[in-house]
């Protein structure tokens, strides 16, 4: 592949179709295996299949605004789309030549609906499966002729600090040793100043919670069970910045070389309840002496807030993101030297050996490899360039006519959603 890519091959080569064009067979042929290569949703290959023959004559430069994946797309699943209402709906109906057979389902339409009437909507009955606002879950908790059903997703939201910036021509990101936030001891500050706790119990009823560490509890013994992770303590977050340097002068406190502190946060808007947890935050950084301010001087639209991070936009010094993560826990791609989505712009040597080693070739002995995640978290937290922050359950209201509808791996399609197929609707 990097032979084609450079102009040095005219064909890729590793890649065979042993049965031919039509067979049912293909075999990939890799420089170098990965210990995360068993495991779906690696990566290193993808895994569901496009219609070559459909898009042969597309040019790749238009494939992303073609009819044919915009309007007209083919599908190898249960359903098929039918109809899109722009920002509104999606309509899906059965596919003859699922390989299956038909699905149990005449039609699926799937809305956009406010977060301010997803509860009302659950308690009328309006629709058949609604996601659940864990901010609504007492206006949602008594609804008649529903189930539940939870689970707790690979995701996590976060609490960066800007240090530097993407390098195009590189392709790596490159630190700023003197950036506003590239100093360790105000990072922890920050993040022991976070009383994440108390704003979940108030907030989401406690179906959102603290996490110890970027590892979720979901990647089993990768994830390591003795993190602490930030808990909250202000009279520690005072002690790190008094020691640091950080004096106080009158309300908020001054960098150590006596000039004034101000910190522009950026977060997403959201939920109704948004706005008030994030003006916890700055009113509890603010009793430790810190000067935060929200970049724009508010909640950010989601495109906006995402098009400042990417492009290392200089109003923003730090930012509560969130990743949805993959079912394989290699952290190379969100926190490694080269990646674009390492959106802090950390890089160390520390950091590229342990993320080196836990995809090496003797991380295939998992024990090893277990040890180098369990390091690399401690590190991480230590650094603080990326504090976790929590997850949440996610849960969706299904009505109690609708049967097969499970979350279980063997009937679903993974990320929370159901397989289809499965499911019916009972009259």
């Amino acid at each position: 592949m990097e032979e084609y890519h450079e102009g040095k091959a005219k064909t890729i080569s590793g890649f065979e179709m042993p049965d031919g064009e039509n067979g049912r067979v293909a075999v990939l042929h890799f420089k170098t295996m990965k210990p995360g290569m068993d495991t779906s949703g690696n990566g290193y290959f993808w895994e569901t299949a496009a219609p070559y023959h459909y898009l042969k004559d597309v040019k790749f430069a238009d494939l992303m605004s073609s009819d044919k994946i915009r309007k007209r797309p083919l599908y190898f699943g249960a359903y098929k789309l039918d109809k899109i209402v722009r920002g509104q709906s999606v309509t899906w109906v059965p596919n003859k030549y699922y390989y299956k057979g038909q699905p149990k389902i005449k039609k699926i339409v799937a809305s956009v609906v406010s977060p301010n009437s997803v509860a009302q909507s659950i308690k009328s009955g309006k629709f058949d499966v609604t996601g659940v606002l864990n901010s609504q879950w007492q206006n949602t908790k008594d609804a008649k002729g529903v189930n539940f059903i939870a689970s707790v997703p690979l995701k996590y939201s976060y609490l960066g600090f800007k240090v530097g910036k993407w390098d195009a021509k590189k392709g790596e990101n490159v630190m700023n040793p003197d950036a506003k936030m590239n100093n360790k001891s105000l990072r922890q500050a920050i993040a022991y100043a976070m009383n994440v706790d108390q704003v979940y119990a108030r907030y989401s009823y406690g179906l959102s919670f603290r996490i110890p560490t970027l590892i979720p509890k979901g990647f089993g013994e990768y994830f390591d069970k003795n993190a602490k992770g930030y808990t909250y303590n202000l009279k520690k977050a005072n002690e790190i910045l008094d020691k640091a340097g950080y004096k106080k002068k009158g309300t908020y406190r001054v960098q150590p070389n006596g000039k004034p502190l101000t910190i522009y946060l950026a977060a997403m808007s959201g939920s109704s309840v948004q706005e008030p947890i994030i003006q916890n935050y700055i009113q509890q950084w603010k009793k430790i002496g810190l000067n935060v301010k929200l970049t724009t001087g508010r909640l950010i639209e989601f495109n906006s807030f995402y098009d400042k991070i990417q492009n290392d936009d200089p109003s923003v010094d730090m930012f509560l993101g969130a990743w949805g993560l993959s079912s394989e826990p290699s952290q190379a791609d969100l926190y490694g030297r080269t990646a674009p989505m390492n959106y802090t712009r950390f890089a160390s040597s520390e950091n590229d050996k342990l993320l080196e080693d836990m995809d090496s070739q003797k991380a295939f002995n998992n024990a090893y490899r277990v040890k180098v995640f369990h390091e690399w978290q401690q590190y991480m937290l230590d650094q603080a360039y990326v504090v976790p922050v929590a997850n949440s359950y996610s849960i969706v209201a299904v009505n109690k006519k609708i049967t097969g509808y499970s979350l279980k791996p063997s009937k679903s399609m993974g990320n929370g959603f159901p397989n289809w197929y499965y499911v019916s609707l009972a009259k």
